[in-house]
């Protein structure tokens, strides 16, 4: 494990590095546009777990993911799984999650908290999976991934990329063993975003989805909702569809927020993010900086805090 709360640490990107690129570098790209940019700042920072996927290699699915994980709030600590040799000793659920250590008997990941580092812990902790595949032992798969959504399912943010080109195929590779994800644990995987190479080296999110949690209604029946769609992208006319104003009572509650606050707060943020690529802010440090210096009309309860900052999210070079 890699604690990535510090301003530098290690990645475990399979194909290397990825290309640094703030989100207004992105939205310029076509890539996203501003309103589905400023939707997913406030899912993220909000707690709600994201999934960037991809059936191409080199895609650009890293490249997007540290862009979004840079919408975080600065006290959230960024916790890199290992692949393989995780060890989840720094999980203090882990044992109750399923967790019975590492299969391998190579070196895993132990490493302990200091006693001057904030506890970890679902409101305040994300858990980064660089690759949610069986691809290399960098890779997040079997009972790693399965305890990494378990995680997810009791509040822990999850920020990852998967190698698949659809919603049912991400679903259908957790579902099946070695994970063996359940449906309720899947349902809180929040946001997947498809990603796809357009016209030759374009990209776009072609389809942006939000996955609702498995719930109980007043009298203690189960729920389960089938995806909402929050985006898609129209190639006709390269630009993007929305719809998740469909559900945003569903997105306020999730991030603990009233409906009227959440469109409020999305559209400050649309503006915001319009702003800084009419201004030509593109560059990732300037980019970071002026997210990190945003003052929100009406923010979810996991973005205040008046706890110092622990860095950037920021790849290695492996």
């Amino acid at each position: 494990m890699a604690d990535l709360s510090a301003a530098r640490g290690r990645s475990a990107v399979p194909d290397g590095p990825a290309e640094p690129r703030s989100i207004v570098e992105l939205i310029q790209a076509g890539t996203l546009d501003a309103e589905l940019a400023a939707t997913l700042w406030v899912l993220i920072a909000g707690g709600v777990p994201m999934v960037v996927a991809g059936g191409e290699e080199g895609i650009g699915k890293s490249t997007l993911l540290i862009a979004l994980v840079g919408f975080l709030p600065s006290r959230v600590r960024r916790m890199e799984l290992t692949g393989a040799t995780e060890s989840f000793d720094w999980l203090p659920q882990a044992t109750e999650l399923g967790w019975h250590g590492a299969a391998g008997t190579g070196p895993t990941s132990a490493r302990p908290v200091r006693d001057d580092e904030p506890p970890v812990r679902p409101e305040t902790t994300i858990l980064i999976i660089p690759e949610l595949s069986d691809h290399l032992p960098s890779s997040t798969w079997g009972d790693e991934a399965r305890l990494a959504l378990r995680a997810a399912s009791i509040g822990y943010g999850l920020a990852a990329t998967t190698h698949a080109d659809g919603l049912d195929e991400v679903l259908d590779s957790l579902h099946r063993p070695p994970v063996s994800a359940t449906d309720d644990e899947l349902s809180r995987l929040g946001a997947i975003l498809v990603l796809r190479r357009v016209d030759g080296n374009r990209r776009r999110i072609v389809a942006a989805h939000y996955l609702r949690p498995t719930a109980r209604d007043e009298h203690g029946h189960v729920q389960r909702l089938g995806p909402a769609v929050l985006a898609t992208w129209d190639p006709a006319r390269d630009r993007f569809e929305h719809f998740g104003w469909g559900i945003n009572p569903e997105l306020a509650l999730r991030v603990g927020l009233k409906a009227g606050d959440f469109e409020v707060e999305v559209d400050h943020r649309r503006a915001f993010l319009e702003g800084l690529a009419a201004a030509g802010t593109t560059d990732p440090s300037a980019v970071r900086t002026a997210i990190a210096d945003y003052r929100p009309l009406v923010s979810p309860p996991r973005e205040r805090s008046t706890e110092p900052s622990r860095g950037p999210y920021i790849p290695a070079t492996n």
